[in-house]
């Protein structure tokens, strides 16, 4: 059986990784060689580098700015934002060395007549297709996995779309990433259990919360999910409320005695 993945999304803008809120409001975080170093040295199983400002300028990728990213990056890296042609693949195929697949990113929000629908040119510009008629096309042309983001979910922290992660992963035999909306570990858990994702990707939550991928793959683990765990690290000690955060150890000392006792009442 294939293990579930957690996978950071960093988003590009004007050089800066940037958070993004609703594809509207960008708040800078830092520069994007020094965060994916950062966390590519975290338990991830994938890093995303999309190019928003590629995207909306219709500019190629920067191909020296990957080049040199890729040298920092010792997991999966995957590049979005300016490709608009094969030759475009080609070339950030070079750039980054052991990409194994073509990932298809696709940006969905609710159309004014409240039906699901995908946008093109950074959520501006509606392209008339549904999701799950879109996500079966490109399967069929080849593609290897979909990122499937909600653009009305996106900084939002309120959790996945998880109707809309649903209709398309199980519209298609091929991974389904979801992202948009991750404001807590629970969210996560989520995405693969409710959503039926392969994957799942946030981006703001690991920039804010220091060594954040850890949290939430010890929440993954707890919940069951056969996630991808690095062989040093067991995740057993990480507790949790019921809102999926991180208890602390006297709080985790005090839940523990709590369903001690209620199980012992109950007997």
């Amino acid at each position: 059986m294939l293990k579930n993945r957690l996978i950071p999304c960093l988003v590009l803008r004007d050089g800066l990784i940037v958070q993004s809120i609703n594809f509207k409001r960008y708040l800078p975080v830092g520069k994007a060689k020094i965060a994916v170093e950062f966390v590519s040295k975290w338990d991830v199983d994938e890093i995303i580098l999309l190019d928003i400002t590629a995207t909306r300028n219709k500019i190629k990728p920067n191909l020296d700015l990957i080049s040199s990213i890729s040298e920092q990056c010792f997991v999966p890296l995957t590049i979005g934002g300016g490709i608009s042609e094969i030759n475009d693949i080609r070339n950030i195929i070079n750039a980054v060395f052991g990409n194994q697949c073509i990932v298809v990113s696709m940006d969905v929000k609710l159309n004014p007549a409240g039906s699901y629908e995908v946008y093109g040119r950074n959520g501006t510009v509606p392209t008339g297709l549904t999701p799950v008629f879109w996500a079966q096309k490109v399967q069929n042309l080849g593609a290897g996995e979909i990122f499937l983001n909600s653009i009305d979910r996106d900084g939002s922290k309120t959790g996945y779309d998880l109707e809309l992660v649903s209709q398309v992963s199980q519209a298609v035999k091929i991974p389904v990433i979801a992202c948009g909306g991750v404001g807590q570990m629970e969210h996560l858990v989520q995405g693969i259990t409710k959503g039926r994702a392969s994957a799942v990707a946030a981006a703001n939550i690991f920039q804010y919360t220091e060594h954040s991928t850890i949290l939430a793959k010890a929440a993954l683990k707890a919940a069951g999910i056969n996630i991808r765990l690095n062989t040093e690290a067991t995740y057993d000690d990480f507790k949790f409320d019921d809102k999926g955060r991180i208890l602390k150890k006297h709080e985790a000392d005090l839940k523990d005695i709590w369903f001690e006792k209620h199980k012992l009442e109950n007997i």
